[in-house]
């Protein structure tokens, strides 16, 4: 099933915000540290230059309450202690930027809660708004919320770049087939970690355009074909990790799979950028799966992907039911210091 980013249908968007009560202030979220380099424990280098790291992608379905299929104000909370274990955490619905019309409502406060019972030090900072990314008004006429784009880490991070899609389709109106992309700054976000002294690893954190209408393939096409250039342009020669919500399901046999389109539109992303399918290095059974690492080896240091996981039995409540409409997905690498 395609749920998608603030993409889930929302018809009734408008009148649910106006009538929402005030609840609380928005949080600033993390702030990045610029502290000196040191090994830490999780994934630090073992004396021998190399080492493990876990990373795990979730798209933690962080639309407000009023308008989610989800239960957001009760499972957030329960989603906070359980990304403790990992070592780099890449999230994707975990806005932290509300526009006007959202700025009365709880789910202001969803990205804050979701970080209060970690201790990762080094955390993103608070997405700086559509004129900082050079969005304009007449593609994005109203943004409702940021990228939803976090990442926590127990490495020092250099926070490079969050750069929204070139094109977006769908507003609250879903009747035109659109699944309200229009809504978000949905794109990507480049954060340079520092595993050790001289060895860096460009990691990207990246939330797909959704919907399954003609306009919406044609912009997934667009999409990944302006990631691979920034790629080519800001990651030249560098290690790469690359996870997310890529909303392309790549299994010819999936009702979603858009007749084939998904699977060359990722197969092309990966050629164009030397990029590989941690799930074909692992070998792993559900390579249609929309949430995806991809990885490569670049300057100074090697890659290799150890295990692909789908944590949903991990992540559920009291009653087993699932915190998201995503299961987390956690790739472990190890790095050799070249």
């Amino acid at each position: 099933m395609r749920t998608r980013g603030i993409e889930r249908a929302v018809p009734a968007l408008l009148v649910c915000l106006l009538a929402a009560s005030a609840c609380g202030d928005d949080g600033d979220g993390g702030s990045a540290a610029d502290d000196e380099v040191t090994t830490t424990e999780a994934g630090g280098d073992t004396g021998d230059g190399s080492g493990e790291i876990s990373v795990l992608a979730y798209n933690v379905a962080g639309l407000p309450q009023e308008i989610s299929t989800e239960n957001p104000e009760t499972n957030i909370p329960l989603i906070s202690p359980l990304l403790e274990p990992f070592d780099v955490v890449l999230t994707q619905e975990d806005f932290d930027w509300w526009g006007e019309a959202v700025a009365t409502l709880d789910a202001v406060n969803y990205h804050d809660r979701l970080r209060a019972d970690v201790t990762h030090e080094f955390q993103s900072t608070q997405h700086p708004g559509p004129e900082a990314v050079e969005l304009l008004p007449a593609d994005r006429p109203e943004p409702l919320s940021g990228d939803g784009l976090g990442t926590l880490s127990r490495f020092p991070i250099d926070e490079r770049d969050r750069v929204p899609w070139i094109g977006c389709f769908g507003g609250a109106d879903t009747s035109d087939g659109g699944a309200g992309d229009c809504l978000a700054m949905k794109g990507f976000s480049l954060t340079v970690i520092t595993l050790a002294d001289g060895v860096e690893v460009h990691v990207y954190n990246l939330h797909g355009e959704a919907g399954g209408s003609e306009a919406d393939q044609a912009l997934q096409a667009e999409g990944y074909a302006q990631l691979a250039e920034f790629i080519a342009a800001n990651s030249e020669g560098a290690a790469i990790i690359l996870g997310g919500d890529t909303n392309l399901h790549t299994e010819t046999e999936h009702p979603d799979a858009s007749g084939g389109a998904d699977i060359e539109i990722w197969d092309t992303f990966l050629e164009d950028t030397g990029l590989t399918d941690a799930c074909t290095a692992t070998e792993c059974d559900q390579p249609h799966r929309i949430d995806k690492f991809a990885f490569r080896s670049g300057d100074g240091v090697d890659l290799e992907a150890l295990t692909h996981e789908f944590l949903g039995d991990e992540f559920v409540d009291d009653a087993g039911e699932a915190l998201s409409d995503h299961e987390p997905l956690e790739v472990t690498f190890r790095w050799t210091a070249t």
